[in-house]
């Protein structure tokens, strides 16, 4: 496949290359190529922090298995810092910088010649103050570099047999908290336990959203909608099993699933 070879032949013009590594579709292609242009001078990495849930980083090291390449974990430290739990507009500009502030130091350490992210194109038209801290950290996008775009990288990875293919979009557990709301260990937490238990209830893209006073909005799609409506037993143990895990209230949005509402909320609240 010509799209292959040239993410392939991307790499060869490093030594050695550090892929910021989630287990995502993006980030799995691009360590697949990486793998396969550079052998064991390919490194990907995984950063490990309250917002990461455990079923991500159990993804994370399965796929770097199924790609054979080699693979690590890294703790960071985006918790400790106050402007990152006060969870403004930046909130994903502290979060990064910290990951790729991290990342950048172990390839220097290890002597790797790049660092590089899973942004692709389609990335690049969202509000991505992220990509401000790649900037600053001189990490490189080879996805958007080549101009493929989110359907590309999917049919790069059904095209190498990547078992994440069809994965959705997984962002990390702090985006599920409404801007304002400070972000700690225990609201990270409840979200993540009550996706789990959602994701075991047979849901598949959903998003539970945490608002003043620990209410509870969730965002399912239009097709899960209509059963959920339906099923007024479900619906009931929806609502116990999340308050019992500490949410005040539990919601259930009419707009159905929607990827970065809470940004559009803002936005247009600020508007």
């Amino acid at each position: 496949m010509e799209r292959a070879d040239r993410l392939v032949h991307w790499f060869s013009r490093y030594p050695s290359c550090l892929i910021a590594f989630s287990g995502g579709v993006d980030s799995a292609v691009v360590a697949r190529a990486a793998s396969e242009a550079l052998g064991d001078k390919a490194l990907a990495v995984t950063g490990v922090g309250p917002a990461v849930a455990q079923s991500e980083l159990k993804i994370a090291a399965e796929v770097a298995t199924q790609i054979s390449i080699r693979h690590e974990f890294v703790t960071t430290h985006e918790s400790e810092q106050a402007a990152y739990r006060a969870n403004d507009l930046k909130r994903c500009y502290h979060c990064k910088s910290e990951l790729y502030g991290t990342l950048g130091r172990l390839a220097r350490e290890r002597e790797i010649a790049v660092v590089v992210s899973g942004t692709n194109v389609d990335d690049l038209g969202d509000y991505r103050p992220g990509l401000q801290a790649a900037s600053e950290n001189a990490v490189q996008h080879p996805l958007a570099e080549l101009g493929f775009a989110k359907n590309d990288v999917r049919e790069l990875a059904h095209y190498w047999g990547l078992s994440v293919a069809d994965k959705p979009a997984s962002p990390c557990l702090a985006s599920r908290i409404a801007y304002g709301v400070e972000v700690t260990p225990e609201r990270l937490k409840r979200v993540e336990l009550a996706e789990a238990w959602l994701a075991e209830k047979g849901l598949r893209e959903f998003r539970v959203r945490v608002h003043p006073d620990e209410l509870a909005r969730l965002e399912i799609t239009f097709a899960d909608l209509a059963q959920f409506f339906q099923d007024e037993k479900f619906r009931h143990a929806v609502a116990h099993q999340l308050r019992k895990l500490g949410f005040s209230r539990v919601t259930v949005d009419l707009e159905g699933f929607c990827s970065g509402s809470l940004y559009q909320l803002k936005k247009s609240v600020s508007e």
